[in-house]
């Protein structure tokens, strides 16, 4: 599929669906090998049509363990400074989206709506740095893509140890260390009147952090994580 609105007037191939698929199987492979996962209300993803999942962000592999773990294939919106050497081919060849952070990338939200448009799921990590992992500050790309799409939010949290103990890698779980990946209810980030505005943006993306905040901490309590 090709859309014809990217910068300069050039179409955009969208990122590949079966490449997305060959990435879910490598998820599933990884976090079953390195880790033991505990997957928790993927029933709550809608089965087909556009969904956006927003993910907290404290896991170096929060991306993998996602791509593993969600019922569904997920292009997830990376950092273009992850795309270096082999990496770069590998992760536009499962379908993953690139993005420029330093300003507006007309490119990627191209593609980010286009992958709704198609009726799949993108993922976001709407902190849009690795952090606490808390939803305690918000990007404003979540709530944009939501509203213009129309597409429901299903709010997840990856919660497992960081603590130095049994690490190889900073800001990893424990190998074979338990995961949880816990997913909440979808909900519709817009108030329903369809306005796209400055201020409907930034009213959804309370209403969006709010939602995410109270999902985090009902999946802690259900889990008995705290992080």
């Amino acid at each position: 599929m090709t859309l014809p609105s990217a910068p300069g007037g050039r179409a955009v191939t969208l990122p590949s669906a079966p490449g997305a698929a060959v990435g879910r199987l490598i998820g599933i492979g990884l976090m079953n090998g390195l880790w033991r996962p505990r997957v928790l209300g993927a029933w709550r993803v809608p089965a087909a049509g556009p969904v956006i999942l927003a993910v907290n962000h404290s896991h170096a592999v929060d991306g993998p363990m996602l791509m593993g773990t969600a019922p569904r294939p997920v292009h997830f919106l990376i950092k273009k400074e992850a795309f270096v050497g082999p990496l770069d081919p590998f992760l536009l060849g499962i379908g993953q989206l690139k993005v420029d952070r330093s300003g507006t990338d007309r490119t990627a939200v191209t593609n980010a709506l286009g992958i709704l448009e198609r009726g799949d799921v993108l993922g976001i990590f709407p902190e849009g740095t690795r952090g606490e992992g808390d939803f305690a500050s918000l990007r404003a790309g979540l709530a944009y893509f939501a509203v213009r799409s129309g597409a429901p939010v299903v709010p997840v949290a990856v919660l497992g140890s960081t603590e130095r103990r049994g690490r190889l890698i900073s800001a990893m779980p424990p190998l074979r260390g338990r995961v949880d990946v816990v997913f909440g209810d979808a909900f519709q980030a817009g108030d329903g009147s369809g306005r796209r505005t400055r201020t409907a943006l930034d009213q959804a993306t309370v209403r969006i952090q709010q939602r995410l905040t109270t999902h985090l901490e009902n999946a802690r309590r259900l889990t008995g994580r705290t992080g």
